[in-house]
């Protein structure tokens, strides 16, 4: 059976040219994620660029889920629709979670207010009703049952909180749930209950997965939308910015696991593994200077030049390497994570 990809269909009739085969893993990084929602909003207008499958972890996991469910709906557009509803909804239409648009200077003091109240109390004691506004967004915006059916393969990371285990779901597999507990930070919400187990988020133990879009082989070209800066400037002295260091140093980990991983099945010439082709888009120029906390933090002045900036980083990447997809890798992960 001809595997089936996902694209824009040709303005005009004719031959249709062979599209650029390309995967995307898209990191966790909370409401840095408005700039992988930028990227997509770039990357989604390349009508001979087609997504063959899907992984993300938190955020990524959001973006993953409604650029499929947007595809499989009303094609391009309809994904450009769901990112665009589901951010903009998140600090509009339904708020965020324990927060809501924020004046720049009550940043600083909200973050210090969650980080105590994450010392001091459980979710389940000052959020008992479990209020998640992506909830209702998600669930408005996304066919679960459409989209188990149909789309590109999807992996969705969570994080087994009983056992610090990795669970994978995959397309059959999403649900509502499923991307809630991909979110699910332990400090803000009760874990979710799938199938009898309790899952937090999935930055801990894969950010974003990777070998599953390499083995079993699929498209051949992985596009890497990393969000989480690999280092900071010098190490951090005053308490949130210790606190965002070790939260950079936390989920950059398992990433960096799965690059060695793959590194070395490529020097045992493991012939997936060896043929794969990385790409990356980093949003470090502009997240690193960013507030400490402000992943938390859905503020939509943010959140909308963090799209700007994602789109201005895919077209710039387009630009330099659009030709370079099922010919070359552009970038080598395993100098810059290892």
């Amino acid at each position: 059976m001809q595997r089936r990809a996902w694209r824009r269909s040709p303005v005009t009739a004719g031959a249709r040219p062979e599209p650029r085969l390309i995967n995307l893993a898209l990191q966790g990084g909370g409401a840095h994620g408005a700039f992988t929602w930028g990227v997509l909003d770039r990357l989604l207008e390349e009508r001979r660029l087609a997504f063959q499958a899907l992984s993300g972890t938190s955020a990524g996991a959001i973006n993953a889920v409604l650029l499929a469910a947007g595809l499989i709906e009303n094609g391009p557009a309809g994904a450009l629709e769901k990112l665009a509803r589901f951010w903009s909804g998140l600090c509009h239409g339904h708020g965020a979670p324990l927060t809501g648009g924020l004046l720049p200077g009550l940043q600083t003091l909200q973050h210090a207010s969650l980080d105590l109240l994450g010392k001091f109390l459980a979710p389940v004691q000052f959020n008992p009703l479990d209020f998640n506004p992506m909830r209702e967004l998600l669930r408005s915006l996304v066919d679960f049952e459409r989209l188990r059916r149909d789309g590109p393969a999807l992996f969705i990371a969570a994080t087994d909180a009983a056992t610090g285990r990795k669970r994978i779901f995959t397309r059959a597999e999403i649900s509502l749930e499923a991307v809630l507990a991909s979110a699910c930070l332990p400090q803000i919400h009760q874990a979710v209950e799938i199938d009898g187990k309790q899952y937090w988020d999935g930055g801990y133990v894969a950010n974003p997965p990777l070998l599953p879009l390499i083995n079993p082989a699929r498209a051949e070209d992985t596009l890497l939308v990393q969000i989480i800066p690999l280092a900071g400037q010098g190490a951090p002295s005053d308490h949130a910015g210790i606190s965002e260091g070790l939260n950079r140093i936390i989920f950059n980990a398992p990433l960096r696991q799965e690059i060695a991983a793959i590194e070395l099945m490529a020097s045992r010439r493991v012939g997936p593994f060896l043929r794969h082709r990385f790409h990356l888009i980093d949003a470090t120029p502009a997240t690193a200077a960013l507030p400490a906390g402000s992943r938390l933090m859905p503020d939509w002045r943010m959140m909308s030049k963090l799209r700007l900036d994602g789109r201005q980083a895919a077209d710039a990447w387009l630009a330099k390497h659009r030709t370079a997809i099922g010919r070359r890798a552009t970038a080598d992960l395993p100098a810059m994570f290892l």
